[in-house]
């Protein structure tokens, strides 16, 4: 591992593929004089599908990585990494790589946030078949509101949809509804449904279209976005290390034309890209 500079950087925004690049969009459109720092894994993604200490070894390698390239702060902008990795990564590595950095997961914003959010106090979960099969949206909801019952359905086919560009494509009906179906199947009580997933926003209008009338639908990025400046705000030590020239930067252990072309379907712009290899 490189020694690490003490001198302020880009806040580091890691993902196994492109989803996160919805967060890093929330992130943005809330504090946008920061310096931003994009890691997407894309060689090896997905991440939901693998066990637990793939996935963790895997955001460990990239978290280090984030940090020998400045970050003093990384947000695992991944819901799998959140769910498999985080809680390792903060109580085992940063103690032993530098005690003063910080890294944060995405589950829990949006578990704070819940409760507010749903009045039948029964809320539904659509994520990957490893967040899902990790109950992390339910243990942390559960430890802030023990009185919401959780329910979830794994979505296998969606983030294929969205990668290759087929979100607003016909034959997607079939797979949202049947999944949409499926939760409120499980409880027909729910009336906020999370997108335990960041590509999931890229389905929204067809997940609208499919729940039931009055459940609201709650993606990420603006809760991920509000609790980082709320963390700021609690923690002025940090949000010191992290520069603000309003610049951001991408890299990805693909192909940089492949992460363009794909990088296009989440956000209008072009993107400043460059390949890099994890260990």
């Amino acid at each position: 591992m490189q020694q690490l500079t003490a001198a302020p950087g880009p806040i580091g925004i890691f993902d196994s593929g492109y989803g996160g690049l919805t967060i890093l969009h929330g992130i943005r459109q809330l504090l946008p004089r920061y310096d931003y720092l994009y890691l997407g894994d894309n060689a090896r993604a997905p991440y939901g599908p693998r066990s637990f200490d793939v996935v963790y070894e895997f955001t460990r390698q990239a978290v280090v990585r984030l940090f020998e390239l400045g970050c003093h702060l990384v947000i695992l902008g991944c819901n799998t990494a959140s769910a498999k990795a985080l809680r390792t990564i903060q109580q085992r590595d940063l103690p032993r790589l530098d005690p003063e950095r910080r890294v944060l997961g995405i589950i829990r914003p949006t578990a704070e946030v819940i409760g507010s959010l749903t009045a039948t106090r029964h809320v539904g979960i659509l994520a990957t078949e490893g967040t899902i099969r990790s109950h992390s949206y339910e243990l942390e909801i559960r430890k802030l509101f023990p009185d919401i019952k959780v329910s979830g359905v794994a979505c296998p086919f969606w983030v294929p949809l969205v990668e290759y560009n087929e979100a607003d494509s016909p034959g997607a009906d079939y797979f949202v509804k049947k999944r949409v179906d499926q939760l409120m199947a499980l409880d027909p009580d729910i009336d906020a449904i999370i997108l335990g997933c960041t590509h999931y926003p890229l389905l929204m209008p067809k997940i609208v279209k499919y729940a039931s009338p009055g459940v609201r639908i709650v993606p990420q990025g603006e809760y991920v976005a509000q609790s980082l400046k709320d963390y700021f705000a609690r923690h002025p030590e940090v949000e010191r290390k992290c520069t603000k020239g309003g610049r951001v930067h991408y890299l990805t252990t693909e192909s940089p034309d492949k992460f363009r072309e794909s990088a296009s379907v989440f956000l209008h712009e072009h993107v400043d890209v460059e390949s890099i290899a994890l260990p």
